[in-house]
């Protein structure tokens, strides 16, 4: 499908409720990015690992065209209702993170991040995810996603992140995790559902991702650096690197649970995130969420989900 024409269909599903009354709503959030904010906006102005967040707001807006596009050719397949919903409520969330997402790229462009550069290596990489067969490719998001949802708990969990961050663009980051959390089992489930052979795509996607994404990942960090004058500042890397790297570290809790996804009876649904998921909605979106001043259509998503 041509990407303007996924990127409307995106919008329209955005724009649905009924998956909020599956428990994934897609908000319609809008977070300004103002002037003033700094250059270095995470983990206590270091560049290097503001850098690498820098790679992954690029990753977003491609990635989540990628992901919609991947669930949406079987949705005409899946006859249980509740599962159609949650597709559709995927979508809708998914379709909001790429926008907000394109917001913070023009921000960060403006800032002297070479987004340009990262978007056109996660494109090519993506590009070379797009000619594996369909369910392959629904394997490949699932992995992703799976991925993706353990970032998210360390983007509301991990405390050196949460107290070194930029409070606005924390905002962004914030709701993004929540979703995520939110939909974390949609593309797995609709993958053991189409596939016949769900277990082997699972556990090729896993290197077919990792092969396709981190060189250009790996490139677009160094370039960034780079580009920012930041390739000799040795002290902040090592700091950095132990942010994100250390025993503790952002990254490291994440890569912990990379091997949770090759076991047979693995199931997203593993990761226990109900409590986390519970506690961030009401700070959020809650009577006196944190975020309510930028959800547009709230009153429609709390209707729909009563």
């Amino acid at each position: 499908m041509h990407e303007q024409t996924v990127r409307e269909m995106m919008s329209r599903e955005a724009r649905k409720t009924n998956g909020a009354s599956v428990g994934i709503p897609a908000r319609l959030m809008d977070f300004p990015l103002p002037e003033g904010r700094p250059r270095f906006p995470f983990f206590g102005g270091n560049a290097l690992a503001s850098s690498l967040f820098a790679v992954f707001s690029a990753i977003f807006p491609p990635g989540e065209r990628f992901f919609v596009e991947s669930v949406r050719r079987f949705r005409d397949t899946i006859t249980d209702e509740t599962l159609k919903a949650q597709i559709s409520g995927f979508i809708g969330q998914e379709a909001i993170h790429g926008r907000e997402h394109e917001h913070l790229n023009t921000w960060l462009a403006a800032q002297g991040y070479d987004i340009a550069l990262a978007d056109r290596h996660i494109r090519f990489s993506l590009g070379l995810l797009e000619r594996l067969p369909p369910s392959q490719q629904l394997a490949c998001t699932a992995f992703m996603e799976h991925f993706t949802a353990h970032l998210a708990e360390q983007w509301l969990t991990h405390a050196e992140f949460r107290t070194s961050t930029d409070a606005e663009v924390l905002k962004l980051w914030s709701w993004h995790a929540i979703e995520e959390l939110e939909h974390k089992s949609v593309a797995f489930d609709v993958h053991a559902r189409v596939s016949p052979a769900a277990y082997r795509e699972r556990v090729l996607a896993g290197p077919l991702v990792l092969g396709a994404l981190l060189p250009g990942i790996a490139f677009s960090w160094g370039a960034i650096l780079v580009k920012q004058g930041e390739a000799l500042s040795l002290r902040e890397h090592r700091r950095g690197l132990k942010a994100l790297l250390g025993k503790n570290g952002f990254v490291t809790r994440v890569l912990a649970h990379v091997p949770d996804w090759f076991a047979r009876d693995f199931h997203p649904d593993q990761q226990q995130t109900d409590a986390v998921e519970r506690e961030w909605r009401e700070r959020l979106f809650g009577a006196q969420g944190e975020l309510n001043a930028h959800f547009r259509n709230r009153e429609a998503v709390l209707k729909a989900a009563a």
